[in-house]
């Protein structure tokens, strides 16, 4: 049951969905685009941009866990978690800007470049990241209120995924017209300014309710000895790792599916503002497709609460898992000029899809008590690091073998592609991700905590704390 200290307020709520708004900016903006960026645009070899990515975020995972540790062991007036907002807030901003930069190099140099301000950026998005998906954890100790927070943090983030989707290729087009490194320069700089300021939000409108633990000496790797041990964690994590991998591959690939299968040349399917004025926005199939799919992915993540109640997280997010699988594996079969088929299982799959976040970062607070309830010690950070950092471990995984995989298909950035680059990249728009989806759902099979579990689980620990 809910107390009076534990309830949230609506504000707090929108608030705290900001953070990931912010996240959410650059990290679809670098799903979706960034792949292309790094290949059509910047010049560089897609089996060296995957490599880069191997390299950058296996030190970026690596990472995780170790900023999640130093956040557990940090209290401060504000908090343990809440004052990483505050001081990492600003370099998101400028670390993200700095990617697009595109000085005038060698080939040798630019990939050089790519490597320094690739992983620059992901080790200010993880000392902002950790701790703002930790904070989840202490703002509430009640179950539904944590789901209405994970709800409202999806709502944000996918929020501003569909941003990201529809405003990315015609604000290119707007500030560069021909030249795309300015148009992503400048794209980059405004979702940076907003990304800061909606951190700053955040880290304003919310607060730390549960009261730390006190540290006793207990040293990192025995916290990680306990989470080694938290059996519940160790199917998310693996999960985590499908997951994360399908998103990547299929994000590498999804403009040049287009670009390349499907065929679109970015003339616009329809516009806004008149031609010529300061605001005229051109939209292409490729936009369209991906706005359209985010603008349901939001609303299906308002159904995560309802999804939740009904079936109960675990049970909904397999069942979700598996029938999105089937969903994405059905691509490979439509033909290229099949755009409405494509476009109404777009629609389909993100409806459907859209409840997952919210119940897998329930689930993972849900983990954090389990270690608590379990073993007496609750390392929020850490078993939230510990996820990003599976995650992560996905994204290292899918982004370095989309780079090799379009390599060993004999994909040419820029040119007709040869009918076995076509087969690859449908392979990798479909198939692959698809199939990671459905192995995704089978290792969810086997998490532990029922919804009574949870229940029981819960209500002794608050007996605990009250005790204490």
């Amino acid at each position: 049951m809910s107390t009076s200290t534990d309830r949230v307020t609506l504000g707090e709520k929108i608030g705290y969905g900001l953070g990931d708004t912010a996240s959410n900016l650059y990290f679809q903006f670098f799903n979706l685009f960034l792949f292309y960026y790094y290949t059509d645009v910047f010049g560089l070899n897609a089996a060296a941009v995957g490599t880069m990515y191997l390299v950058a975020n296996f030190w970026d995972a690596v990472n995780d866990p170790l900023m999640g540790a130093i956040a557990d062991r940090v209290q401060t007036r504000q908090g343990k978690y809440r004052p990483f907002l505050l001081w990492f807030a600003v370099p998101y901003g400028i670390f993200g800007y700095a990617i697009f930069a595109n000085p005038e190099l060698s080939e040798t140099g630019k990939l050089l470049f790519a490597y320094t301000t690739f992983i620059a950026f992901k080790m200010v998005y993880t000392a902002i990241n950790v701790p703002y998906s930790a904070l989840m954890g202490v703002i509430t100790a009640d179950a539904q209120e944590r789901v209405a927070l994970s709800t409202a943090r999806f709502l944000g983030a996918f929020g501003g995924g569909f941003v990201v989707s529809l405003l990315v290729r015609p604000l290119v087009k707007l500030f560069g017209g021909e030249d795309e490194v300015l148009g992503f320069q400048s794209t980059m700089a405004l979702f940076g300014v907003a990304s800061v300021a909606m951190f700053l939000v955040t880290w304003a409108t919310t607060r730390e309710r549960l009261a730390p633990q006190q540290d006793e000496g207990i040293g990192i790797w025995t916290d990680l000895r306990l989470l080694a041990q938290n059996r519940p964690w160790l199917v998310m994590i693996g999960a985590a790792v499908c997951t994360l991998a399908s998103v990547a591959v299929r994000g590498a690939v999804t403009v040049h599916f287009f670009k390349y299968y499907v065929g679109d040349t970015g003339e616009a399917l329809f516009s806004l503002g008149s031609a010529g004025s300061a605001f005229f926005l051109e939209f292409d199939q490729t936009t369209i497709f991906l706005s359209s799919g985010m603008l349901a992915f939001v609303a299906g993540v308002a159904l995560t609460g309802f999804v939740g109640r009904v079936m109960g997280k675990k049970n909904g997010l397999i069942a979700l898992t598996l029938i999105n699988s089937v969903i994405v594996m059905s691509f490979m079969v439509i033909p290229a000029d099949a755009w409405e088929v494509m476009f109404a299982l777009n629609l389909l799959g993100n409806v459907v899809s859209g409840p997952t976040p919210g119940l897998v970062w329930a689930m993972y607070t849900d983990v954090a008590d389990y270690g608590e309830w379990r073993f007496g010690r609750r390392a929020t950070g850490l078993v939230f690091s510990a996820a990003m950092f599976a995650q992560k471990m996905g994204l290292t995984i899918g982004g370095a073998a989309s780079g090799w995989m379009l390599e060993g298909f004999g994909f040419v950035a820029n040119a007709e592609q040869s009918d076995r680059a076509l087969l690859g990249i449908r392979l990798m728009f479909a198939v692959v991700p698809g199939g990671l989806a459905f192995l995704n759902g089978v290792i969810l099979l086997f998490y532990p905590l029922s919804q009574s579990d949870t229940e029981a689980m819960q209500a002794a620990l608050q007996e605990r704390r009250a005790s204490e």
